[in-house]
């Protein structure tokens, strides 16, 4: 999945390959809302861990990923 995560104050989204499912990703935006620590972690396809404050947190998008596309068919 692809999730890209806008933070407030931020100039730039933070983008995110990430091999959890969209259920999943969806369940930790809402525990990150509505939880007392409010922090949401990710974890991309590398291992990395991502962790964003809840509270800066100004919009979320969750799309699938799409594959390459290689060589000059695609135009």
């Amino acid at each position: 999945m692809e999730v890209k995560i806008g933070v407030q104050y931020a100039a730039r989204e933070l983008v995110i390959e990430s091999s959890q499912s969209h259920a999943e990703i969806e369940q930790a935006v809402a525990k990150a809302l509505g939880g007392s620590p409010g922090v949401l972690t990710l974890v991309d396809e590398n291992g990395r861990r991502v962790m964003v404050p809840g509270d800066k947190l100004a919009y979320i998008e969750i799309a699938e990923s799409e594959s390459r596309r290689v060589g000059f068919g695609g135009l």
